[in-house]
């Protein structure tokens, strides 16, 4: 049996903590007490208050803390890092626990999902900031924007994400959507949304390879400078011409072939 602390809705009936996976050690080192108070508090206050599935308590270490922890292999140190419908805090606060070199801001709009994020915060000491808001408000842009990193998990589609996620980065930051194995396919069918939103350089990355059972997916793309979108821009224009030109040259010389033989 754990104790869960009041604030974050524990009560006497606990459920017995489950052992987290030897791979846990390496991702939070001499931090993994801390991954197991956060588990503690996703497996009672977070089911209680319906931030968290029953289902989901077994898998809570693979599937959500440290399938979002690994998430640091890709993130710069010291970053800014801004998550976006942070919900229970994941990807968030599993990235503040195993990288605490990491400046981290919660933006998430339901006050009782802001207040559980804060009350663990408080709870184990982490500087970690929580912003209640959705990402495209005002407010929010100008409390959390300018980050290196925005992140997301299980937030909306690719399209729609790129909306919120670039306004809030720097130019060349980044944003990382943790999608499953559908990343490339979801990729694929929203790049040309993700180009006009004003991303480049998109692509699906892995991480936690060798450390978690299924590595993480993640499509990572790069906010552009607005002269570099127009350059871009120009040149895609450019080479649609081209192409254009070559098919049209292409059928006229078929169209003279045509005509010779008829003659």
């Amino acid at each position: 049996m754990f104790h869960v602390e009041r604030d974050l809705g524990g009560t006497t009936a606990e459920p017995v903590e489950l052992e987290p996976p030897a791979s846990a050690a390496t991702v939070f080192g001499d931090r993994l007490d801390l991954a197991r108070r956060y588990h503690t508090a996703l497996a009672t206050a977070g089911v209680e208050r319906g931030l968290i599935g029953p289902r989901e308590v077994p898998r809570l270490w693979d599937r959500h803390i440290l399938n979002c922890a690994v998430l640091g292999e890709l993130i710069a140190e010291g970053a800014s890092v801004v998550d976006i419908g942070s919900g229970a805090g994941l990807p968030g606060i599993p990235l503040a626990i195993a990288r605490p070199d990491l400046r981290i801001t919660l933006v998430e709009p339901l006050l009782r999902r802001t207040i559980f994020l804060s009350e663990f915060i408080e709870s184990v000491g982490l500087d970690v900031t929580v912003v209640r808001g959705r990402a495209e408000q005002s407010g929010v842009m100008k409390e959390a924007g300018g980050a290196d990193v925005v992140t997301s998990r299980a937030v909306a589609p690719l399209g729609k994400l790129a909306q919120w996620s670039l306004p809030l980065l720097r130019d060349h930051g980044h944003m990382l959507a943790l999608k499953g194995a559908s990343a490339a396919e979801e990729l694929e069918r929203d790049g040309d949304a993700l180009t006009k939103a004003g991303a480049g350089n998109a692509v699906v990355l892995e991480c936690g390879v060798g450390l978690v059972a299924t590595p993480t997916m993640v499509i990572s793309a790069e906010r552009l400078p607005r002269a570099e979108r127009a350059t871009r821009r120009r040149a895609e224009r450019a080479v649609e011409r081209g192409g254009k030109a070559v098919r049209a040259a292409t059928t006229e010389r078929a169209r003279k072939r045509a005509a010779r033989k008829a003659k």
